[in-house]
């Protein structure tokens, strides 16, 4: 049972721009909060933003903090994280995920404890 599917990725210059998309299949995404989570070969997945479905700002880690942008088009069931200015060590698979229950995005919204559903994660590669 597939609830997220992420896309978008693909091959771009340091420098460059993409932009990833999740969009819900049997979820409706603007009743939850949405994390964007990655993972490159041999390291732990971590988390890079959380979104709540308030307006209550979105948090972002600090390696991607400035560069990378997240936005709703609730209409479309979707969730964008706008990538620019990517850098070779932004090459990663990358995940969107919800939890099961609602919560608002706050300490702790990187816990990978804290989401239940997650798309198949798409690849990012980031090189000259």
């Amino acid at each position: 049972q597939v609830q997220l599917v992420e896309s978008g990725g693909g091959l771009v210059q340091p420098g460059g721009s993409l932009r990833l998309s999740c969009s819900g299949t049997t979820l409706t995404l603007g009743r939850y909060a949405i994390g964007w989570f990655r993972q490159a070969p041999g390291k732990e997945r971590e988390g890079i933003s959380c979104t709540s479905n308030t307006d209550t700002g979105t948090y972002y880690d600090d390696s991607v903090k400035g560069r990378f942008t997240v936005s709703r088009d609730n209409a479309e069931n979707t969730v964008y994280l706008q990538m620019n200015s990517l850098k070779v060590e932004d090459t990663a698979v990358y995940y969107c995920a919800t939890p099961r229950d609602w919560f608002q995005c706050g300490s702790g919204w990187n816990r990978r404890g804290l989401y239940d559903y997650w798309g198949q994660g798409t690849q990012v590669t980031v090189s000259s």
